[in-house]
């Protein structure tokens, strides 16, 4: 689940943390992994240290927050920001500024599917379904927006008919692809443990 770019307010200090901050990210194209259990929100249990991703995050925000102030029509800025609050375990402002990113551009699957994994944190599964649905009539070959709907009817919705299509439709369009290993999986386990898989609709 990881990734980001882009520019700066106080030309010297800004433009100089922003291009540290670029060399350490994923590239923008590939988009987040929805898991079948969610991590954490908050401190981590027991006092143990600080995910570094998570840390490295939440630095980040300020300076992306300057970025949007003084510039709000910069896309991939309030992607950036969005990132940062997803790795940050912030879903609800995680969310806010990919809707700021998609009312600039609507039809960025990436940003969809990430938006989407935000509505499934807060508990707003047919949010995230949707959004990922919509990431996949875009680009029918996105294969984690796919990826991602398995994810949601199984463990959310309890929807094993929806989540055994959605799986299959993965191994369809990227037959090698490690989300299609794990789609193999998927079927296996709801084929394997049919009693256990709660009945499809509820």
């Amino acid at each position: 689940m990881n990734r980001y770019t882009l520019l700066g307010l106080v030309v010297g200090l800004i433009v100089g943390l922003w291009l540290g901050y670029m060399a350490g990210q994923k590239s923008a194209t590939m988009s987040r992994l929805a898991q079948p259990a969610l991590p954490p929100v908050g401190m981590p249990p027991g006092g143990a240290p600080a995910n570094p991703a998570r840390l490295q995050a939440l630095q980040q925000i300020p300076t992306l927050q300057q970025v949007v102030a003084k510039d709000p029509k910069n896309t991939q800025a309030w992607v950036s920001l969005g990132n940062s609050f997803f790795d940050s375990e912030q879903p609800q402002k995680a969310v806010e500024a990919y809707g700021r990113a998609l009312e600039l551009n609507p039809n960025d699957p990436n940003v969809l599917t990430d938006q989407g994994v935000m509505y499934r944190a807060l508990g707003q599964f047919d949010r995230a379904i949707e959004n990922f649905k919509k990431a996949n009539q875009i680009d029918p070959k996105h294969v984690q927006s796919l990826f991602n709907q398995a994810v949601v009817y199984l463990n959310d919705l309890h929807d094993p008919a929806k989540a055994k299509a959605a799986w299959e439709k993965v191994i369809e369009v990227a037959p090698s692809s490690p989300q299609a290993m794990q789609a193999k999986q998927g079927l296996h386990d709801i084929e394997a443990h049919p009693a256990e898989a709660p009945p499809a609709g509820k």
